[in-house]
């Protein structure tokens, strides 16, 4: 599932294509993408159709797009959601779901979804932040998130360490990937007890994680497969410098031993066994 770097290439992606365009006329292609508009196809068709798109927003991985209305269209790409710009009349992609087309005729945005896990919804009042994800924590680049109540909540808590990074009601934005690397860059066990960390330890796992997804942010993300790419349909490379999610058996880029997987929450986690041992405090 897309993380923090994808979908903030995404919104730079969206930015200089939408802002400011009137829309003129949207067509949803199949009814599961906008499930969540519980008023159906036709009422969140008819809500935009006129509507003027503001700059593209992002808290964590949610994507929406304000509206000079002060509404907003939330978004969620899901496992294999992705936006496309595209020239009008250009094929339409097989699994194309909803399109949107302006009057200037400038080019369309389209919503791509094989798999149908994403979804867009009318947020009404949703500009500045659509209430429906209000309860999302900031994530690690909001200028306004705030670390030492970040630190402070989670040495509170009575869990492991990343399932604090990935709850994201304490920080938003970190996933499955972007956790595991931080975690092996601070060489750390991914079930330290959260209670036993000093304030240092969590400000540094931290300090990786921000630099990781920057990192990914600079060439476009992490790309596994052609599910995720940016509006122009390229993938992002950063798959090529990931030390050890997804990498088991290889070695570590650090020490040599090869990286381990292991179950994590119904998923899979990576780590050095020697880099990263199993830490006398763990909650699992």
């Amino acid at each position: 599932m897309p993380e923090l770097p994808e979908v903030e290439v995404v919104r730079r992606g969206l930015t200089d294509f939408t802002t400011g365009r009137t829309i003129d006329a949207v067509e949803v292609l199949h009814p599961r993408p906008v499930r969540r508009h519980l008023a159906g196809p036709d009422d969140f068709v008819a809500r935009l159709k006129g509507q003027v798109f503001a700059t593209p927003a992002r808290r964590g991985k949610y994507l929406w797009l304000p509206l000079e209305s002060g509404d907003a269209v939330l978004t969620h790409l899901g496992m294999s959601g992705q936006f496309r710009v595209q020239p009008v009349g250009a094929p339409d992609e097989k699994h194309l779901r909803v399109r949107f087309r302006f009057a200037d005729d400038g080019g369309e945005v389209r919503f791509v979804d094989q798999r149908m896990f994403g979804g867009l919804s009318y947020s009404e009042g949703g500009a500045e932040l659509p209430g429906e994800i209000a309860h999302i924590a900031r994530d690690p680049f909001d200028p306004l998130f705030d670390e030492d109540l970040f630190v402070a909540a989670v040495r509170r808590r009575k869990t492991g360490l990343k399932r604090a990074l990935l709850d994201q009601s304490l920080v938003s934005g970190v996933g499955n990937i972007y956790a595991d690397e931080a975690l092996w860059r601070a060489k750390l066990h991914y079930a330290r007890a959260t209670d036993t960390m000093k304030p240092l330890q969590i400000r540094e796992i931290l300090r990786h994680a921000r630099e990781v997804m920057a990192a990914a942010l600079e060439v476009g993300g992490t790309s596994f497969d052609a599910l995720y790419v940016n509006v122009n349909g390229e993938s992002g490379y950063f798959e090529r410098g990931l030390a050890t999610y997804g990498q088991e058996n290889s070695p570590c880029p650090r020490c040599g031993r090869p990286i381990r997987r292991e179950a994590f929450m119904n998923r899979s986690s990576y780590r050095c066994p020697k880099c990263q041992p199993v830490p006398r405090h763990a909650r699992w």
